[in-house]
This record gives C-alpha cells, sequence and structure tokens, in this order.
C-alpha cells in the first residue's frame, strides 16, 4: 500500500481566481480508519480554501496530539505547519500570530486536547481573541488511545465497551461564548453543505473564530448509545441557521425576523449571509444564543450552524495597537532605537 499520492490530474480541471486547482490544497492521503469523520472536516477545509481562493504559503496550520491533530498532514500540504504538543496549541498560536499577523492562521484541535488537558490554554486563546480559526474535531473520546470517554462526552452517552459516561459533558461552544469568543459555531463533519460555509466565514473572522464540529469516531464511539454516533448526531441536528459567505460586498442589515435573511459585514469587505431557521434566536445576542443552547440541550437536540456573532470584534493586535510591520519584520535599529531615544522615553514618565 503506498500514501503517496499520484501526481497526474486531468488538465482541465476547474481553477480559482488565483489559477490553482483543488489539488494544490490537498496534503497526504490519510491514514486515519476509514469513515472518520476528521477526513470530511479536512475535505471542507480544502474546498473552503479553495473556494476563498488562498494562497497556501499564506496559511499556517497549528495543531497538538491526537487524532485531530493528525489532520493538518491531509490538507494544505503547502502551507507552513506546526505540530505541537498536547493541549499547548494555543499557545504557539499566539507566540506565532504575536510574530507574524500578515499570515492566516488555522488551528486544529480536537476534544481531548481543548477540553481537557489544553483547556486552560484554550480558554486564554479566546479571553486574548486571537485572529484565528481555531476547529474542534469533537468526537467525545479518545481515540489514540481505545477510546476513553473525553471531557466533552455526555453525561449517560455508552461507548463501545458498555460503559456509560457519568459525568456531564462540557459544551465548548456555550463555554466559548460565555469567555468572550467573537464568533462561535457548531456543525457535522457529514454536513458539508453547512460546514464549508462555516469555515470560511470563520477564516475571515477578524478575531477568534471557533468551530466545534461533531465527528463520529467509527472505531470507537459509533456504537448504539453514543450521542457522538452517526446515527445519534443525525437524528438529533437541529439547524439554527444556513449560512453563505459572500465576497465585497458593502451593504449591511441589522434586523431579522425568521424565515429571512441577515447580512453581517466582515473586516474584508466580504459579509456573511445568515438564513435563519430557528426562532427565538439572535446569533448576534449572546444571552439568546446561550439559552438556545440549554434549552436545546434539555430536550436532547444538538443546535447546529453559525450560534454567535459580535459584529464589533477587535483582535489581538488592534486591543494592543502594534504595528502594521509585523513584529518579527521589524529590523534592528527600530526595536534598539538607541540611549537617546531611551533617554528621552524616561524623561517623559518624570
Amino acid at each position: 500500500m503506498t500514501y503517496v499520492k499520484p501526481s497526474f490530474r486531468h488538465p482541465k480541471l476547474p481553477v480559482n481566481k488565483i489559477g490553482f486547482a483543488r489539488r494544490e490544497y490537498e496534503g497526504a492521503i490519510s491514514t486515519l480508519c476509514a469513515g472518520c469523520g476528521h477526513d470530511s472536516i479536512s475535505g471542507a477545509i480544502v474546498q473552503a480554501c479553495f473556494e476563498m481562493a488562498i494562497e497556501p504559503h499564506r496559511l499556517a496550520k497549528l495543531s497538538g496530539i491526537g487524532c485531530s491533530s493528525k489532520t493538518p498532514t491531509y490538507f494544505l500540504g503547502n502551507s507552513h505547519g506546526f505540530n505541537s504538543v498536547h493541549g499547548r496549541m494555543p499557545s504557539v498560536a499566539t507566540g506565532a500570530i504575536l510574530a507574524n499577523k500578515d499570515l492566516i492562521y488555522l488551528g486544529v484541535s480536537g476534544d481531548g486536547d481543548s477540553a481537557s488537558i489544553g483547556m486552560g490554554q484554550f480558554v486564554h486563546a479566546i479571553r486574548r481573541n486571537l485572529n484565528m480559526l481555531y476547529i474542534v474535531m469533537n468526537n467525545g473520546c479518545y481515540g489514540l488511545t481505545k477510546g476513553q470517554d473525553s471531557a466533552t462526552a455526555d453525561e449517560g452517552s455508552i461507548n463501545k465497551s458498555g460503559a456509560e459516561n457519568m459525568f456531564q459533558g462540557i459544551d465548548l461552544v456555550s463555554l466559548s461564548i460565555e469567555l468572550g469568543a467573537t464568533f462561535a459555531a457548531r456543525s457535522f463533519s457529514g454536513d458539508k453543505h453547512q460546514l464549508i460555509p462555516l469555515i470560511k466565514a470563520g477564516l475571515s473572522h477578524p478575531g477568534f473564530a471557533f468551530i466545534d464540529v461533531i465527528s463520529p469516531c467509527v472505531t470507537f464511539n459509533n456504537n448504539v448509545g453514543s450521542t457522538k454516533s452517526y446515527d445519534y448526531t443525525r437524528e438529533h441536528m437541529e439547524a439554527t441557521s444556513a449560512i453563505d459567505l459572500v465576497p465585497f460586498k458593502t451593504e449591511i442589515t441589522n434586523s431579522q425576523a425568521e424565515g429571512t435573511t441577515q447580512q453581517i459585514q466582515l473586516h474584508d469587505e466580504s459579509y456573511i449571509q445568515i438564513h435563519k431557521l430557528a426562532s427565538n434566536w439572535d446569533p448576534t445576542d449572546k444571552l439568546s444564543t446561550i439559552t438556545k443552547i440549554f434549552e436545546a440541550k434539555s430536550k436532547g437536540e444538538i443546535p447546529t450552524g453559525l450560534m454567535y456573532f459580535n459584529t464589533d470584534s477587535k483582535d489581538l493586535h488592534t486591543v494592543l495597537n502594534t504595528t502594521d510591520t509585523p513584529l518579527n519584520l521589524l529590523q534592528k535599529e527600530v526595536l534598539c532605537p538607541g540611549n537617546a531615544k531611551l533617554s528621552g522615553i524616561n524623561a517623559s514618565f518624570r
């Protein structure tokens, strides 16, 4: 068996506006289990970046440890990449984003990586509003170590071994909103029509964009009784909205009734177009969103879509008022202007 993709492609494959075919956004052949939801998410990332015509060398992909953190190998093979230690991807991302704000940052993590050992890192990445898309591939278990329940496994969920989880699961979407996330969404790996636009919107968002993607583990957590299985997710999904990302639009509408469309402008003059499906829910109202999530949970439903969006997001560089030039490109004479300049600064405090 070979894990090398053939180099030949049909010469008439469609290309995007910068002349790249979809294959330019692919990576190596996946070694994950056949049917793993993570591969569907990788495919959605490939498609989103292709449609957005992102230059691969302008994107940096970051990951931790776990099945999810293997996936950056399988997409955007010509991009920058850093595979960090377990739970520490947000810290690496913080340093990279501070050093070079000109890159597009995509963080990939898992429920064990972010909701357990990496929770502290995850919390402060949100608090600082890092300008990145953070995707959690959520399967409710530790797939690399034989399927033990993770911190996002729902209370009462039964894993493949027949053991029932006795602890309340952590809802990463509601947690991220409470902590100050300016973009929070949930999707399902099997719903590419919803997931691809969410990824495109997250990559365009000026701040921390979080997407929790339910991604069933076919080996250890796809059995009857599991609340993270394919069948359970399909039966209990409740789409709060369907969205599109429309580039280069200036008009903004703010009011939205059920069954209508709302447009939210992004920093690059593109906009998110939200088609509202659920009643008593407003994606720009934090309290409304959190209430909706808890109401759905009490009914055994899984709300998906763009859950919350802050139209006044200010990322870390805006808050810190850093230079227009990325910090890693500043020359010595700028970073170390000399004693005379330092003396002037000290004198201003006297």
